[in-house]
């Protein structure tokens, strides 16, 4: 049963609020820009003048805010250890199947709760050739519409204390899991904490996995010396090398200095717009973003709770401002984890190496879809899912009691 805290949770902006967004847009100063530069730079200011004056004058926030409202929204408070209580947001959609699997789907920066919306009718749909999922979909702390933590070192024990405490407050106390970006970070984290007695298997769309070590692979270590990687792989390589090399700019700032960045995206719509969308449009394989979707997207992050500069901070908590990298404080685990790699997403290592982030029990691979699979690609994502979880899946049955059909 879930505790009584809960509160059901409607999106209800003040027109005040609305007023003085419009205001600070159009009150918007623009920088110059190289003719020809195209995107070398960063993001071209047709698009940003263009986006500019459709939030303005085009976008219709009671209209988003009418449709977020139709999901079945929650906050509850969660004590978390040496950070007192936060309430939390998150959206909770159970389906009709009685013996549905329990699924926390966690998103990472700069996406939100919105990511899950278009996986909600898949995952919880019956039928007799495909599991169905009970859907938890938090908003991180410091995201969204959750609360933000008031000092500093909420780190990825925290994020994995919360998330699994909203689980067990739902009544679940043996579930799955699924997320990219920091949701495939803090999957970790919670599996290191929490992995057998309540996580019993988790999926990612965004698998990092370290390069292989002598000690602690050793076949996986001399198989980078003596087996050739495909063509794929090695294109997937310099994938990564680019991004590391022209697209982490963000990272550093946001793990060095979360405040310094926070200013801007807190004071300046023009700023958080530019700040977002360049990975929007980057991240994705070439998804067709609307007008309506970037800027209901972007208004999230300005609407949220705590202010958009909140959520930068997880870099620096994750990373211990870039003095070790965002798994750290992790093990490896036992408990069966499944991988989908999508061609346009921002990490492409060989995928053999995914056998140094835990027991890979899964692995599906796909020509399209980027960095926001259930947003671009949410039937092929919930595929992947039913066939992870579902009858002849390595982990069917993995939640006793709860097979989804």
């Amino acid at each position: 049963m879930a505790s009584i805290d809960e509160q059901p949770y409607s999106v209800s902006i003040p027109d005040s609020e609305l007023d003085f967004l419009k205001k600070k847009l159009e009150l918007s100063r623009f920088p110059d820009e190289l003719e020809g530069a195209g995107w070398d730079y960063g993001v071209p200011l047709p698009h940003v003048k263009r986006l500019v004056d459709y939030w303005k004058d085009g976008f219709d926030w009671r209209k988003s805010e009418a449709a977020l409202n139709q999901l079945p929204m929650y906050t509850r408070d969660i004590d978390v250890e040496g950070f007192g209580t936060l309430n939390i947001h998150y959206v909770h959609q159970k389906s009709d199947v009685a013996n549905a699997i329990p699924l926390l789907f966690v998103h990472g920066w700069p996406g939100s709760f919105i990511e899950v919306r278009k996986l909600l009718p898949l995952l919880t749909a019956g039928g007799s050739d495909h599991p169905s999922f009970h859907v938890v979909a938090p908003s991180l702390p410091g995201f969204g519409f959750s609360q933000a933590p008031s000092k500093p070192g909420f780190k990825g024990p925290q994020y994995a204390e919360v998330v699994n405490k909203l689980m067990l407050a739902l009544g679940y106390k043996e579930y799955v899991y699924q997320g990219g970006d920091w949701g495939y970070v803090l999957a970790q984290h919670v599996v290191t904490h929490y992995g057998h007695e309540h996580v019993k298997a988790w999926h990612t769309n965004m698998p990092a996995p370290k390069q292989p070590t002598l000690f602690k692979n050793p076949l996986l270590f001399m198989g980078m010396f003596f087996l050739s990687y495909d063509a794929s792989s090695m294109k997937g390589v310099a994938h990564t090398k680019q991004h590391r090399l022209k697209g982490t700019g963000y990272f550093n700032e946001q793990a060095t200095k979360p405040q310094t960045i926070g200013y801007s995206l807190a004071d300046s719509p023009i700023g958080l717009l530019s700040w977002i969308y360049e990975k929007l449009i980057l991240w994705t394989d070439e998804y067709p973003w609307t007008d309506e979707e970037v800027i209901e997207w972007i208004s999230i992050y300005w609407f949220s709770r705590a202010g958009p500069g909140a959520s930068t901070r997880i870099y620096y908590e994750l990373t211990g401002c870039m003095t070790h990298d965002t798994s750290h404080g992790t093990e490896w685990s036992s408990v069966p984890f499944g991988a989908s790699y999508f061609p346009k997403e921002i990490f492409q290592l060989p995928k053999s190496w995914s056998h140094t982030i835990g027991n890979l029990v899964f692995e599906a691979d796909h020509d399209k879809g980027g960095h926001f699979a259930a947003f671009e690609q949410p039937d092929v994502l919930a595929g992947d899912l039913r066939k992870m979880f579902g009858k002849g899946g390595p982990v069917h049955g993995v939640v006793p009691g709860k097979n989804g059909y």
